[in-house]
């Protein structure tokens, strides 16, 4: 009899351990207002599945991987790139060779091989990317039907651009714009990055250009055009869904989270931040409106 209990107790446990999934989940991330969004997002969507969900650590990067890994949590949103270059130095050191590209493909594909050996799983990643973005007031883009960044540098002529003291030397702003489009500078306006000051200086005319993040929620508020970045000049950093694979790696959390790949675009993302932050609205009560509208609930 003994024998047999002991069976069954393995047996029972190689389908909940084995299986790659637990009923119980916690869903964590950062603490921008933006990544409560989509650890709502998640929560619903894992609920919905039949989980129990609760809310985990809104630490830094360092930290909610460390829980990730030890398994305290089991889902976090992430950006395929910035992920994929931060396992890339953790592992290959601060010098290593980049991993991400523009091509969101391929890498989701490096970062997958790079979270396997930490026992993490990259699901399918969004179209919503959250990266540098750069805007023009749509005055500008509507008398020289302005719509990309190649558009911008075809007009020929020196640019003024509001952000951050540190885009003068960093390669994915000054200096790749004016690598990739050939670009020219009048003047850098050290305002910040994405700041109320760096998108009001476009606004009064003080600069052309304003850095600014893709899926920030206030430029349309303010009166400014996303250009799109065509040449390819920032890496793909696409939302994407990062599991324990012990405890979250298993079909039913793919497919749970799987629907929200095929809706959430950068523009919607940057609508749901407008709301949080612009609207003051709850971020649970947003999730909850965007997936009720989206009939994922």
């Amino acid at each position: 009899m003994r024998i047999l209990l002991v069976v069954a107790t393995l047996l029972l446990a190689g389908c909940t351990s084995g299986s790659g999934e637990d009923e119980r989940l916690t869903v964590g991330g950062g603490p921008s207002s933006e990544s409560q969004i989509l650890q709502a997002l998640y929560a619903k969507l894992l609920s919905r599945a039949g989980f129990q969900v609760e809310a985990g650590s809104r630490g830094d990067r360092e930290t909610y991987l460390r829980l990730l890994r030890e398994g305290t949590l089991d889902v976090v949103p992430e950006y395929a790139a910035t992920l994929t270059e931060y396992l890339n130095h953790e592992l290959n050191g601060d010098r290593a060779a980049t991993a991400s590209t523009h091509d969101v493909g391929q890498t989701v594909a490096a970062l997958r091989e790079l979270a396997d050996d930490r026992g993490l799983g990259v699901l399918d990643p969004a179209e919503a990317a959250s990266q540098n973005g750069f805007a023009v007031s749509k005055a500008l883009a509507d008398e020289h039907d302005l719509t990309t960044l190649s558009d911008l540098a075809a007009l020929q002529r020196p640019v003024t651009l509001a952000a951050s003291a540190q885009c003068a030397r960093r390669p994915l702003c000054r200096p790749g714009l004016e690598r990739v489009y050939g670009l020219s500078f009048a003047a850098l306006l050290p305002t910040g990055y994405g700041s109320a000051a760096t998108k009001q200086a476009v606004v009064s005319g003080k600069a052309d250009l304003a850095l600014v993040g893709t899926t920030d929620g206030a430029v349309a508020g303010f009166g400014l055009v996303l250009l799109a970045d065509d040449r390819g000049l920032q890496p793909a950093d696409n939302l994407v869904p990062v599991v324990n694979e012990r405890s979250a790696g298993g079909e039913k959390v793919a497919a749970a989270l799987r629907p929200l790949a095929g809706v959430l675009t950068t523009e919607r993302l940057a609508a749901l931040n407008a709301q949080v932050d612009g609207g003051r609205r709850d971020p649970e009560d947003v999730a909850q409106d965007f997936l009720e509208a989206a009939d994922l609930l």
